[in-house]
């Protein structure tokens, strides 16, 4: 009776174990099958703080910035603003100096005699303005810039910086023409033909550019653009078609990241740019509205960062999350050592040219921020358009490989599989020992 019993028992506990292999591997299937949830929707905290600035007015106020956790924090300058950024959701700070002060300090600069090789940016964050002079600017000049500063207020703070302040001719897929080199930025159009968005330094109207060095590939002409003053030109494609996935850009070793808007940035918003000479960088903003005196003219309204560019780079595309920001325009420094890099405003060309551009559809499992390896989603094949890859297939199986190899989707179900495989090894290993502890049992009588 006792060994029928240790029988049923052995039975069940093979059964159980059997079970929950099969319910483990069910539960692995069902979860790397159905679809991760959608978002919820959410408003973005740099349209947050730029709305309570716009809201609130430029004498109460003094910019906005996103802070290390991702929440909107707004400068106000009295305690009624404060009160009316905490409601809505906000962060407030108070500081001395308004937008319209700040504002007027860089009025004050752009209208001394201009300094090439000097820029400066309303630092939101610490309510000054920050006027910088590269190793170019003498020191007789320096010394007349630092006194202007000086004049204007002590929220006006000045510092030299390492390297030149340049344009990056010479980045996104490369475009040539006989003014150097650039890099294709975003695809647009006016309804009638596509263009390509770069740089206005890269060339002036006229200008033909080619996909390769021996000018056996056009790509179109430069039919407008601006510099200085802005920093953007408008090349229309040679066939009149950006072709297949315009809505992609380029971002290194054949791969690109898919565009689904176009917005402002924000100060402290990661970021990321791409250019065919150093490939896809990211970093942060840093500052908007700088004004940069290049060799060749002043640029203002800018948007400063800590991104990295090198020559070659310029006109090529910035971006944070699938929405274009804006297109390089120069900086200081390089990739090995860092520096700071400049952006032309996207929304202020593409209104100035009359161009929207050209988009996909936001979808579920679209969209995903790029890593700062530089991996993306969507790839460029060779024979792609410059500024016009288009997508890869096998983004499915990507997605599934993600999925089996994170732990917060699979874990459970091989908790179950992993705890029913050790129960049935454990039932196997206690019947080898009842087995064999009663072959001793039996035989022991006839042994010795």
């Amino acid at each position: 009776m006792r060994h029928a019993r240790r029988r049923i028992a052995r039975r069940v506990t093979r059964l159980a174990s059997v079970g929950g292999i099969v319910l483990g591997a069910a539960m692995v299937t069902q979860a790397v099958a159905s679809e991760p949830p959608a978002a919820a929707p959410r408003l973005l905290a740099e349209d947050t703080g730029a709305g309570l600035v716009g809201r609130l007015g430029a004498a109460r106020t003094a910019g906005s910035w996103i802070d290390d956790d991702g929440r909107p924090v707004v400068a106000v300058t009295d305690a009624e603003a404060a009160t009316e950024v905490r409601a809505a959701g906000a962060t407030a700070k108070l500081v001395r100096h308004s937008l319209r002060e700040l504002g007027s300090a860089t009025r004050q600069l752009r209208a001394a005699p201009r300094v090439p090789g000097t820029a400066w940016v309303v630092d939101y964050r610490s309510n000054e303005v920050v006027v910088r002079g590269d190793s170019t600017v003498s020191a007789a000049d320096w010394s007349e810039l630092t006194d202007l500063a000086d004049g204007i207020g002590g929220f006006v703070r000045t510092e030299r910086t390492e390297g030149t302040f340049t344009t990056r001719v010479n980045g996104a897929l490369p475009i040539l023409s006989t003014a150097g080199r650039c890099s294709a930025g975003f695809n647009v159009t006016d309804g009638t033909a596509d263009y390509i968005l770069t740089a206005g330094h890269c060339g002036p109207d006229g200008s033909v550019w080619f996909a390769d060095g021996r000018g056996g590939r056009p790509v179109g002409r430069t039919v407008a653009g601006s510099f200085p003053g802005d920093d953007y030109s408008l090349v229309r494609y040679a066939t009149g078609r950006a072709g297949d996935g315009a809505d992609v850009v380029a971002i290194g070793d054949g791969q690109g990241v898919r565009i689904t808007g176009v917005g402002e940035a924000a100060v402290g918003q990661r970021v990321f740019r791409s250019g065919s000479s150093s490939g896809l960088r990211d970093g942060e903003v840093t500052a908007l509205d700088a004004t940069v005196n290049y060799p060749e003219g002043t640029v203002s309204g800018l948007i400063e960062t800590n991104v990295c560019a090198e020559p070659g780079d310029s006109g090529g595309p910035l971006f944070s999350e699938g929405i274009a920001l804006g297109v390089t325009s120069g900086g200081s420094g390089d990739c090995r050592t860092g520096g700071t890099t400049f952006f032309q405003p996207l929304p202020r060309a593409l209104s100035a040219l009359g161009v929207q551009l050209i988009t996909s559809a936001p979808q579920t499992g679209q969209g995903v921020p790029p890593a700062s390896s530089g991996t993306q989603n969507a790839v460029a094949p060779p024979d792609a358009a410059p500024g016009a890859p288009v997508p890869v297939p096998g983004e499915a199986g990507r997605r599934l490989l993600a999925r089996l190899t994170d732990p917060r989707i699979v874990g459970p179900g091989l908790l179950v599989v992993g705890g029913s495989l050790t129960a049935l090894a454990a039932t196997r290993w206690i019947r080898t020992e009842q087995d064999r502890k009663a072959y001793q049992r039996r035989y022991s009588a006839t042994w010795g």
